[in-house]
C-alpha cells in the first residue's frame, strides 16, 4: 500500500472510530504524524486528498477540521465527476435514474407531508405545454428534486439529484425535437404527483419507472437513428 493511501486510511479510521468527530479540529500536524506513525509529507498528501472529497476542511492559519460529513457534502464529488460526462454516457445516467428514482418516489408517497405534497403540485402549475423548453426543463429538475428530498433519505436524495443534472441537456433536446414530448412529460408528472398525494407508493414507483423509461427509450432511438 502506498504511504499516502495508508495515511488516508488512518485518518479515516480516526473519524470512523470517533477519535475525531464531525466538525472537530484534528491535532497539529507534528502531533498527528507522530500519533499515526506517519511522515509529515505523507500526512500532508493524505489531508490534501481528503479535503478534495470534502472529508477534511483545511483552514489557513487555523488548522484542519473534519467536515460535517453530511451525505450532500460528501457526494459533491459525484456531482463534480458528472459534470465531465460525455454525450454517450447520458444513457448510463438514465439507467441509474431508472434504478434510483422509482424507489425515491415510492418513499416520498409515504413520507412527504401534506404541505410538501401541495408544494410539489404547485411546481407543475408553473408551466404549460406551451412554455419555453428551458422553463419546462427547469420545472422538471425542480419536480424531481422535491420528490427525492421528500423520500426522507438524504443519501438517496443526493444521488438522485446528482444523476438528474447530467440528463438535463437530453431533456431539452427531446422537448425541442419530439412531437408532444412536453405534453407527455407533464402527463407523467401529474400521474406521479397524484400517486404521491394519495400515498400510493406502488403506483408512484410504477409511474416513476414508466417516466424515466420513456426518456431512456427515446434517447436510445435518437442516438442510433
Amino acid at each position: 500500500m502506498a504511504l499516502t493511501d495508508e495515511a488516508i486510511d488512518k485518518i479515516k479510521e480516526m473519524i470512523i472510530s470517533g477519535r475525531v468527530r464531525p466538525g472537530e479540529k484534528l491535532p497539529k500536524e507534528a502531533d498527528l504524524a507522530a500519533e499515526l506513525g506517519l511522515s509529515r509529507n505523507s500526512l500532508r498528501e493524505a489531508v490534501k486528498a481528503l479535503s478534495l472529497v470534502n472529508v477534511l476542511d483545511v483552514r489557513q492559519g487555523d488548522g484542519t477540521y473534519a467536515t460535517s460529513l453530511t451525505p450532500s457534502l460528501l457526494l459533491e464529488a459525484v456531482s463534480f465527476l458528472a459534470d465531465f460526462h460525455r454525450d454517450d454516457t447520458v444513457l448510463e445516467f438514465l439507467e441509474v435514474r431508472r434504478i434510483l428514482e422509482p424507489a425515491a418516489t415510492g418513499m416520498a408517497a409515504l413520507r412527504m407531508s401534506a404541505e410538501d405534497k401541495a408544494a410539489l403540485a404547485k411546481v407543475l402549475d408553473t408551466v404549460t405545454v406551451d412554455s419555453p423548453v428551458d422553463d419546462f426543463v427547469a420545472m422538471d429538475l425542480e419536480f424531481h428534486k422535491k420528490i427525492a428530498s421528500g423520500s426522507g433519505n438524504t443519501v438517496l436524495a443526493s444521488l438522485v439529484d446528482n444523476m438528474s443534472l447530467p440528463t438535463a441537456r437530453a431533456r431539452v433536446w427531446r422537448g425541442m425535437t419530439e412531437p408532444r414530448a412536453l405534453e407527455r412529460t407533464l402527463g407523467d408528472h401529474r400521474a406521479i404527483c397524484a400517486a404521491i398525494a394519495s400515498g400510493d407508493a406502488d403506483l408512484a414507483r410504477s409511474w416513476a419507472a414508466v417516466h424515466i423509461a420513456g426518456i431512456e427509450s427515446w434517447l436510445r432511438k435518437a442516438l442510433t437513428g
